[in-house]
């Protein structure tokens, strides 16, 4: 069943990648592009951005700190005079330290929640009004499986994201009676400059390019959560309805952690 008004057709959509130099927001603008939509990429790193899309004609490049809401209320405004209106927001743009219990310091904590939380609530919300005053519009939150439950090594981005899968579902139950998609995207394992640091295996991973057609694949079935690769996520959805026994001896079973 859909839970979300499909997106097939990208020809002529305006879209915004909020984090969108490297990985899967790279992939996900190129392949929007190629696909006939006007992308709008935003990232920190204004060079980074100006190198992959400065060359498009349907590229819009807004370089921002998520942290900044000033910064994510004008790149708004500036998309929206530009072209008059946004159809489609995406808000990727986080960061990942792996961290055991020992390792934790307020400054690594404050880092990660001000950006994977406290901006992508704000950039999410400040997309959501204007999609209420223009009547339309779909927000895409990508997340992460680690978001599903408590894993070694994330005891800080796990937590941030299971705050935005929880912050996703509210923001559907609100929005989509008046006609506002809702997704939340949550990817396993994916080669991305965040990843390169985990020195511990990782089961199924993909590149980011095929990430973006999973989230692709997702946009146009309707679905509310988008989660990929499957042979990986199925997994962890089962280990979610374990009691805390078994789901405690299950992870230090698969991660040796």
């Amino acid at each position: 069943m859909s839970l979300n008004p499909p997106i097939r057709d990208w020809r002529g959509l305006r879209v915004w990648v909020i984090g969108a130099s490297t990985g899967i927001g790279l992939a996900l603008a190129r392949e929007l592009l190629e696909r006939g939509a006007r992308v709008a990429v935003s990232a920190r790193r204004r060079e980074l951005l100006a190198k992959a899309f400065g060359e498009s004609a349907a590229a819009l490049v807004q370089p921002l700190d998520i942290t900044d809401a000033d910064a994510i209320e004008a790149a708004l405004a500036a998309i929206v005079e530009a072209w008059g209106g946004l159809d489609v927001g995406v808000v990727m743009a986080g960061t990942y330290q792996p961290l055991r219990a020992w390792e934790l310091s307020p400054a690594v904590i404050r880092g990660t929640i001000e950006t994977n939380v406290y901006g992508a609530m704000n950039a999410s919300a400040l997309i959501a009004r204007h999609y209420l005053e223009q009547g339309s519009g779909h927000l895409s939150i990508v997340s992460s499986v680690a978001g599903y439950r408590g894993l070694p090594k994330a005891a800080v981005y796990g937590p941030s994201k299971a705050a935005m899968i929880n912050f996703a579902e509210a923001l559907w139950l609100d929005l989509s009676p008046r006609g506002i998609g809702v997704s939340v995207v949550n990817p396993g394992f994916v080669r991305t400059p965040l990843t390169t640091g985990n020195d511990f295996p990782m089961p199924h991973l993909i590149e980011p390019e095929e990430a973006a057609r999973q989230m692709i694949a997702g946009y146009a079935a309707g679905d509310f959560e988008i989660d990929f690769p499957k042979a990986f996520t199925r997994q962890l959805r089962l280990l979610r309805h374990l009691p805390y026994g078994l789901y405690f001896r299950a992870i230090r079973k698969a991660t040796g952690l």
